[in-house]
């Protein structure tokens, strides 16, 4: 990846905007419900405060020590949530640094936040829409007594859908997500990156997490 440079990143902020503006009014819906997620698993430390600079608010990381290096650059200007799979025994190391998890979906994750977690700290769900065998994220017919037996407030739910090359084969599987969250009463659905964030939030994303689309 070139070095960034805050004029590109505040560009393709603004197309990015502009985009989820018009896909979420194709969804009856006001922008301002959306927000976007920079994920920075794959940039250094020192490239942070170009994305403070050009107008980033949150930032996503995927691993637990990264984050931790990255949050410590950072001076307190940006929000922090971690987006990467969630191992249990990591809880302890994240959670006193970011303000929302994207990836709850084990009863042992559950366990360590009801040791670790902190006031003000947020989850959201991860849930396997698609039913696929070995992927994270619990079953939807679980959904309910899982959200139950949580330690730290449930905002809402992430999925990740199948592989795809073509966005709108995510479309029936990011709808029954925010379906799911709507009946559990829950504000926020996490769905969409940069290939497919455009659908994500026709569907009902309130939560899309960007890597290359902000730093091409």
């Amino acid at each position: 990846m070139a070095t960034l440079s805050v004029a590109r990143v505040r560009g393709n902020l603004a197309e990015v905007r502009a985009e989820i503006a018009a896909a979420a009014a194709r969804g009856g819906r006001h922008p301002g419900e959306v927000e976007i997620v920079a994920a920075v698993k794959y940039l250094a430390a020192s490239e942070l405060e170009v994305l403070a600079d050009a107008g980033v608010a949150i930032l996503g990381e995927n691993r637990a020590q990264a984050l931790v290096e990255k949050v410590a650059v950072t001076a307190g200007r940006l929000r922090w949530h971690f987006i990467g799979a969630l191992q249990s025994r990591k809880v302890k190391v994240i959670a006193p640094h970011v303000e929302l998890i994207h990836s709850v979906a084990s009863e042992s994750a559950l366990h360590e936040l009801g040791r670790h977690a902190r006031a003000g700290l947020e989850i959201l769900v991860e849930v396997n829409v698609a039913g696929e065998a070995g992927k994270a994220g619990i079953a939807p017919g679980t959904l309910d007594a899982f959200i139950a037996r949580s330690p730290v407030p449930v905002v809402g739910l992430m999925t990740m859908p199948p592989q795809t090359d073509d966005p709108e084969r995510s479309r029936p599987y990011f709808e029954e997500l925010a379906r799911l969250a709507r009946e559990s009463g829950l504000k926020h659905v996490s769905a969409g990156t940069s290939q497919d964030f455009i659908v994500a939030v026709e569907a009902g994303a309130t939560f899309v997490r960007l890597g290359t689309r902000l730093y091409r």
